[in-house]
């Protein structure tokens, strides 16, 4: 019994495989949709999918592993039986088989395994029922299947499980003969203990009923007690003794089951969705015909044609039986005519059994076809596809007006036509010249293109064409591309497509002819040259000496003269950088170079001042571009220039040619070469070869002090308060440098905010020396013409024309009026009238209202002692006379006092107990801002504390600046 139930679960594969396919197998179904795929795979993409189990092979779109089986048709193999074993998905159902051998030219679309009923009869019951439905409409019993029935005084009715009508009926006896059921003897199924019923060809389902015969009683024996019902497709013949066993062999009773894929009721839908459409590769589609024509479609499969020629169901598994790829030493010739690839005379040496050829006698070549007509085959043409032959054919067989239909595989040799003046009546044969013209397939070539191990055109220069006869499509063929000639059926290395050398043809070229791949070109003869076609080269004409003559004189005067006009414009070149040396030389001596040379010999200076060339100057501000231009000041214009070391500098240009101009030039290139102080601008060089002689100073990237201060009133000012106490500092610093620590003291005579400069780290730089002078240690003033910058300028030195040291003390007093109003020099009033900021300065002072005319910024940083010091020092700068005025050393030690104080109040540092008094102190019983005591007539008392000041500046050395 147990065998009986094997049996009958193998009945069931393809009702899985159509539960699978259709949902109504949820085990099955589940594991295809994780695993099954409905795109079209390669051969390369399952060259990994298993193809056994155990004795069991199979192929795509049947499959074991996720990837490698089209959804709905998956098995399962067991590994735990020797050998292993094939199921159904995930199902009890072992395959047993496929309908023919699986290799990897053949495929099968049939399965085999049981279909099976094992019925115990019983004393009292007369009639069994029993039936087999199909999970779907794809699932079909092939028509070849019979149904047996084995056992003994039995007979059966089959109904057809959809209409309910009878198939058929038959009934088995044993007649009672009891020595018979021992026999051994191989009996047939011809109703003696054994009958059978045909199946149709639709079947899609059936049940049936066994009973006992008439008036039968049912033996005791188990050979008698049992009746086995099975299907399969082979002739049945089996011994009596099988009458007794508990079942028949299993490799006797399988049963052939197409299976069809019903992802799509048809072909023409399925084909409608080429992404899950199963038949490629040229496969053909046919619908499932068992399924009843009610029924609204149940799917399709797909073949090759011919059929079980390869694979449908893969990309190129389709195969022609087409081999692009002869053997080697194969014999290519029969008499006089060359036999070139696909045809051949030896097996192994054709591409296709139609393309085969013979050699008689090795004189005559013999195209023998299928109808048993043969051709002498006359020409043979690969590059326009046909053969001239003459038709031989048997007169027994034929008669005078019998037309000779020409044909092969896939019909792709077409008769041409006829030779019209065609001879009959030769002995014992008929003749006609015909031509012939063939295709390699019956494909197109964007079929052909796809199948990679069948495509014909594999040279390298070939292409694919289509072969037609009128309107009749034959197939396609394969040619060499234009420019190229040989055989395109052959690899190039063996005599394939190569290039033809169209310049070997005399008339091509009218020219001198260059071969390129796949054709060729023509270029004209040099001027002066004809082509001679005999000669096949440009040669010179007798007509074109003359000519050539001509031009040659002509070119070499023409070259006499260009070199003429060369020579007379080095010439002139040279002469006008002589003229312009000269010149340069004449100004240098004009702007005192030589003077200016002993000025700055100093050869212990380590940054010694450089005399530029007027040419590098030029190069380094493009020709002094004017977008370049930094200011104009009141000594000339000062441009931006980058020398060829990489500096950036500011080159000094002055405005005005004159003789004083230039002795202002040449002291102020002698007081900066003389100068080496971190807060005074670093000359570089000067130009005196132009005639307006130019300084070179270093780049000064943040501008000028008044501009800060002035360029925009309304915004606040980018200097805090600390800030302007440094710049006060460091500028006085510099000042009091000039007066008396230089070698030869040195008035500035032209101080303002604008000649204040600030670097990138906004260091104070003064500059502009043009109106210096320098006195001897000596003197304590000059007399010079008056001259400065109105606003600025020193009233005493305005009235008499002596300038002292104290002349630049009141013009850094207005600068220091600057940083803490910020109001220009010269500023308009509420008024709208011009005012002096001096005045306006001292009145504000006498009139108590200081903390009005001071900058809002300035009274929010700073505390009201700081205000107190700086306007009590400028007010003593400022005073009309200058011997009542302090020096710039007394200037710059009082301003490095505030600042040292403020950085110790932000800082939290000790103070000394040495304190400084101010420079100008109130007198008693009047405001400290209105009476201020002259710096340099201090009591003795004040005076000694000159040496506390020292020690308080020296303390403050390590302070941050």
């Amino acid at each position: 019994m147990g065998s009986v139930t094997a049996a009958m679960l193998a009945a069931g594969v393809h009702l899985l495989l159509l539960m699978c396919l259709f949902g109504a197998a949820p085990r099955a179904s589940g594991r295809a949709s994780r695993g099954g795929i409905l795109s079209v795979p390669s051969a390369a993409a399952l060259a990994d999918c298993p193809t056994r189990c155990g004795d069991t092979r199979f192929s795509y779109p049947f499959g074991t592993e996720p990837g490698c089986f089209r959804q709905g048709f998956e098995l399962t193999c067991d590994h735990t039986t020797n050998p292993p074993s094939l199921f159904w998905a995930n199902s009890t159902t072992q395959v047993v088989g496929t309908t023919g051998e699986v290799d990897d030219d053949y495929y099968s679309d049939s399965l085999l395994f049981i279909i099976g009923f094992s019925i115990t009869m019983t004393p009292g019951t007369s009639t069994y029922s029993r039936s087999w439905e199909p999970p779907a409409r794809g699932f079909t019993v092939t028509s070849s299947n019979d149904m047996y029935v084995v056992g003994c005084d039995v007979e059966i009715v089959l109904f057809d499980g959809r209409t309910n009508q009878t198939i058929g009926s038959c009934a088995s006896t044993c007649l009672g003969d009891e020595a018979l059921m021992g026999a051994t003897a191989v009996v047939s199924c011809n109703g003696f203990g054994c009958c059978s019923i045909g199946l149709p060809e639709n079947l899609q389902g059936f049940h049936f009923t066994l009973s006992r015969r008439d008036g039968v009683t049912p033996r005791s024996d188990a050979g008698h007690s049992s009746a086995k019902v099975f299907l399969t497709d082979q002739a049945y013949e089996f011994n009596m003794a099988d009458l007794s066993s508990s079942w028949v062999n299993a490799s006797e009773v399988q049963t052939d089951v197409m299976v069809f894929v019903t992802d799509q009721p048809n072909c023409e839908n399925a084909s409608a969705n080429k992404e899950t459409y199963a038949c490629v590769s040229g496969s053909l589609c046919e619908d499932n015909n068992y399924v009843p024509p009610v029924a609204v479609g149940g799917g399709y499969s797909c073949y090759c044609n011919p059929r079980g020629s390869g694979n449908p169901y893969i990309s190129d598994g389709c195969i022609e039986g087409y081999n692009p790829n002869p053997k080697g030493n194969c014999k290519r010739s029969c008499g006089n005519m060359s036999i070139p690839f696909p045809f051949g005379l030896e097996e192994g040496c054709f591409a296709h059994k139609k393309f085969s050829l013979s050699c008689v006698s090795d004189q005559f070549t013999i195209l023998d076809r299928e109808d048993d007509v043969k051709y002498q085959v006359t020409t043979l043409s690969i590059d326009a596809g046909y053969l001239g032959v003459t038709s031989m054919m048997n007169n027994s067989s034929s008669s005078d007006d019998e037309v000779i239909v020409v044909h092969t595989i896939n019909s792709d040799f077409q008769y041409i036509q006829p030779r019209e003046d065609a001879m009959r009546g030769l002995v014992g044969f008929t003749d006609f010249d015909i031509k012939m013209r063939w295709a390699v397939t019956n494909l197109t070539c964007e079929s052909a293109q796809q199948r990679n191990k069948t495509y014909a055109c594999i040279s390298a220069y070939s292409e694919c064409v289509n072969v037609t006869h009128g309107t009749l499509y034959l197939g396609y063929g394969c040619k060499c591309r234009s420019g190229y000639t040989g055989n395109p059926y052959v690899q190039d290395d063996q005599d394939g497509c190569t290039d033809i050398d169209e310049c070997l043809d005399p008339n091509v070229c009218n020219g001198i002819c260059h071969n390129t791949p796949g054709g060729y070109t023509c270029t004209r003869c040099p001027r002066g040259k004809v082509f001679e076609l005999t000669k096949r080269k440009c040669v010179t004409s007798a007509k074109q000496h003359n000519l050539l003559f001509g031009i040659t004189i002509g070119i070499g005067c023409g070259l006499g003269s260009i070199i003429s006009a060369l020579c007379a414009t080095i010439l002139f070149s040279k002469w006008k950088k002589g003229i312009q040396k000269r010149v340069r030389r004449a100004y240098f001596k004009k702007n005192q170079g030589l003077l200016l040379e002993q000025l700055i010999s100093d050869e212990n200076t380590q940054d010694k001042t450089k005399i530029f060339s007027l040419e590098e100057l030029e190069k380094a501000t493009n020709n002094f571009d004017a977008t370049l231009v930094l200011g104009c000041g009141g000594h000339g214009t000062v441009y931006k220039g980058i020398l060829s070391d990489q500096n950036v500098v500011a080159i000094k240009k002055s405005k005005i040619v004159e003789q004083s101009e230039i002795d202002q030039f040449i002291n102020e290139v002698a007081i900066l070469s003389q100068i080496t102080h971190r807060n005074v601008v670093k000359l570089f060089g000067c130009c005196l070869e132009a005639e307006v002689p130019l300084l070179v100073y270093e780049f000064i990237s943040n501008g000028t002090l008044y501009d800060l201060l002035h360029a925009n009133v309304s915004s606040k000012c980018m200097l805090s308060w600390d800030d302007r106490i440094r710049i006060a500092a460091e500028a006085a610093g510099a000042l009091a440098y000039l007066h008396s620590a230089a070698s030869i003291p040195i008035f500035h005579r032209d101080v303002k905010s604008s000649n204040i400069l600030l670097d990138a780290t906004f260091n104070t730089k003064v500059s502009d020396f043009g109106a210096s002078r320098s006195v001897s240690l000596d003197e304590t003033h000059v007399v010079t013409i008056v001259q400065g910058t109105f606003g600025y300028l020193d009233p005493e030195y305005y009235y008499t024309g002596q300038l002292t040291e104290k002349s630049d003390v009141y013009s850094f007093g207005v600068i220091l009026v600057e940083l803490v109003t910020r109001k220009k020099p010269i500023f308009m009033n509420d008024s709208g009238m011009k005012q002096g900021l001096c005045h306006y300065f001292v009145a504000g002072l006498q009139e108590g209202a200081l903390m009005e005319i001071i900058d809002s910024q300035v009274v929010e940083e700073a505390n009201q002692g700081e205000i107190d010091d700086i306007t009590s020092l400028a007010q003593a700068c400022i005073r009309t006379k200058g011997a009542e005025r302090p020096t710039m050393k007394e200037v710059e030690m009082r301003l490095q006092f505030l600042r040292t104080r403020r950085l110790r109040k932000i800082h939290n540092l000790p103070r000394n107990n040495g304190d400084m008094e101010y420079f100008c102190r109130p007198q008693a019983g009047n405001s400290h801002a209105h009476n201020l005591i002259n710096a340099a007539h201090l009591p003795s008392d004040d005076t000694s504390r000159v040496y506390s000041i020292e020690i308080e500046l020296a303390s403050s050395i390590s302070l941050p600046r």
